[in-house]
């Protein structure tokens, strides 16, 4: 237990067979459960995970792959139904340094936040030794990312390490969140349509001897396809289903602007290929519904920024009560 909440860590594992019993024999005393999804591995991996002798592991096994979001789902389950008050997510790689715990559970427990996640480029000196086309990749997709999700005060979407409390894992559809690579970014787009507040924690990375398996060519496809539906959906469901928002009238009236405008300058670039003479009134024409799209659009994006919910809104677990005093 920390500061009266009850922990469990959630470790999506998948072909893990040699960092397994690291993660596991490093992980604090104060968290209660740890719950191991094997993800359907070719390897030993449950057979390491079942030779350990701690009481407080739990194994699960798929017998398919689900992938690395399948598998936090599933723990997150079996998490609440041992009764976590939060749960935590910890690489099976090792990756996830377990001394810096504290920090992600100080945000949730008594910090009143109902999500946090650790950020790895905290500072400018984060990005020392990554390669260029990678820094440019994390800053891109941060940026669609917090477009996506609404949570424009986070960074580093993709960092899987975080915690978040059960009693806001009730309130999503964990059934509908993405499988694959996807899971982080429409796990926060979700999280925003239930307005919860979440923070980053700056917890620098621990790399391995681990090689990526991503393959590009199949993951860029499915983030901007997940990250397009989730802004939309956020959208609809935020600011038009639940309260007409003048976010969403501004949103809605700069497109129409935009596209009207683009639509005449087209026009007028194609009368003035044909040696037809644009006139003043025409050139307005176009150029008045771009600036007042342009102008809609840009205030809209002002106040979904200030909509983010980065304010802590929640208590601090209240002391378990003793029998005694029944």
């Amino acid at each position: 237990m920390y500061k009266n909440a009850v922990i469990a860590a959630v470790v999506p594992a998948y072909k893990e067979e040699r960092m397994i019993a690291t993660v596991i024999t490093t992980m604090p005393d104060f968290v209660d459960h740890i719950v191991i999804v094997d993800d359907c591995s070719p390897d030993g991996t449950s057979d390491v995970v079942r030779g350990l002798d701690d009481p407080r592991v739990t194994l699960i096994r798929h017998e398919e792959n689900q992938g690395v979001g399948g598998s936090i789902i599933t723990a997150h389950r079996a998490a609440m139904e041992l009764g976590s008050d939060v749960n935590v997510v910890m690489a099976g790689d090792a990756q996830m340094d377990p001394a810096y715990l504290p920090d992600l559970l100080d945000r949730v427990t008594d910090g009143g936040f109902g999500f946090a996640k650790a950020n790895r480029f905290y500072s400018p000196e984060s990005f020392r030794g990554m390669p260029g086309y990678r820094v440019l990749g994390n800053i891109v997709l941060s940026f669609f990312t917090k477009l996506s999700s609404g949570y424009w005060n986070l960074f580093d979407p993709q960092n899987g390490y975080t915690a978040v409390r059960t009693e806001v894992l009730s309130r999503i559809a964990l059934e509908r969140v993405a499988r694959r690579y996807s899971f982080e970014n429409d796990l926060l787009i979700r999280l925003n349509i239930a307005q919860v507040s979440a923070t980053d924690v700056p917890i620098p990375a621990v790399y391995g001897e681990e090689v990526s398996s991503i393959r590009l060519s199949k993951v860029i496809p499915e983030l901007l396809h997940r990250l397009t539906v989730g802004y939309w959906s956020r959208i609809w469901y935020r600011y038009v289903l639940w309260s007409f928002s003048p976010i969403a009238l501004l949103l809605f009236a700069g497109l129409f602007f935009t596209l009207v405008g683009l639509g005449i300058t087209i026009w007028v670039m194609f009368q003035i290929a044909a040696s037809v003479v644009a006139t003043a009134a025409t050139v307005m024409l176009a150029a008045l519904p771009l600036m007042i799209g342009f102008q809609m659009l840009l205030a809209a994006l002002q106040l979904d920024i200030q909509a983010t919910p980065d304010a802590p809104d929640r208590k601090p677990f209240a002391p378990a009560r003793s029998p005694l005093a029944d």
